[in-house]
């Protein structure tokens, strides 16, 4: 196992980019941490060799990301699953007795994630399974359309946490206000306001670019807010570089016939996954 300086995280992400959509969840963390100041720490980059790895973990550094309590997100990507087992089982690699999650993987890693978990009596389970969806070509989605013009569109802030955690299915506890707070004040939003200046549809991105947490409330449904909202989030993400992607639950058929009318793709045989451990 190596773990990855700064420069080599910089090659890594171009590395990765190599293997995008599959690869999108590893390659949003290092495309955000090359882009922004290291707080301390707060995320390590392993890999099984370098340069040429075939299994790369990006896991909680030595300050953590989260509260006591919160799973420590897990997030790996592999060039060739052969070696994925090998690097799990490495010293260090992954802190088994800690309760954590690996976030946003490949759902066909299931069986070996599963195994490496059983042999050190760890508890597994499958907290949801998603479609990955992303837009290779933005330029239909970009153009604007006739009315979108007219709509109050913002950006969120503090005061709108608590309004978006009570919202979010995930959300509605301490740990969905750390984190929604987190998302706002340090990756775009957007939102449409109304008469007094209060959200009522919004979007967020989530700290490994996966554009998130779509929801109009439901006096404003009807008024393709979430369409609007979709177009203005890729707008200012095309703009600063950002991949388009997100993620979207399998029984969510609402976002998922949204974005794939948007032009949104995906590979219809690959799932992704949040596998919770240790809990």
């Amino acid at each position: 196992m190596k773990i990855l300086n700064d420069h080599e995280m910089r090659i890594a992400e171009r590395l990765l980019h190599k293997h995008v959509p599959n690869s999108l969840k590893v390659y949003g963390l290092l495309f955000t941490a090359n882009r922004t100041t290291q707080e301390d720490g707060t995320l390590e980059v392993a890999v099984d060799a370098w340069p040429d790895f075939k299994v790369i973990v990006c896991r909680p550094g030595t300050k953590g990301t989260g509260a006591a309590g919160d799973p420590e997100p897990v997030s790996l990507f592999c060039t060739d699953e052969r070696f994925l087992s090998e690097m799990l089982t490495g010293e260090g690699v992954i802190d088994w007795r800690a309760h954590f999650m690996f976030a946003g993987t490949d759902a066909s890693y299931t069986p070996v994630l599963k195994e490496e978990c059983s042999k050190r009596g760890t508890s597994f389970r499958c907290f949801t399974r998603v479609h990955l969806l992303h837009l290779p070509d933005c330029d239909s989605l970009l153009s604007s359309e006739h009315g979108e013009v007219d709509l109050r569109v913002s950006s969120l802030n503090d005061s709108h946490v608590e309004l978006v955690n009570t919202s979010w299915k995930f959300g509605g506890d301490e740990h969905g206000y750390r984190t929604i707070k987190k998302m706002i004040g340090k990756f775009p939003s957007c939102c449409i306001i109304d008469d007094h200046g209060q959200p009522v549809s919004w979007i967020l991105v989530y700290g490994y670019c996966a554009m998130g947490m779509l929801h109009t409330l439901p006096a404003h449904r009807g008024k393709c807010y979430a369409k609007a909202l979709v177009r203005c989030m890729a707008r200012k993400l095309h703009a600063q570089g950002f991949p388009l992607y997100c993620y979207v639950e399998e029984e969510n058929t609402v976002s998922y016939r949204l974005l794939k009318n948007l032009g949104f793709i995906e590979d219809p045989s690959y799932r992704a996954g949040w596998f919770e451990c240790n809990f």
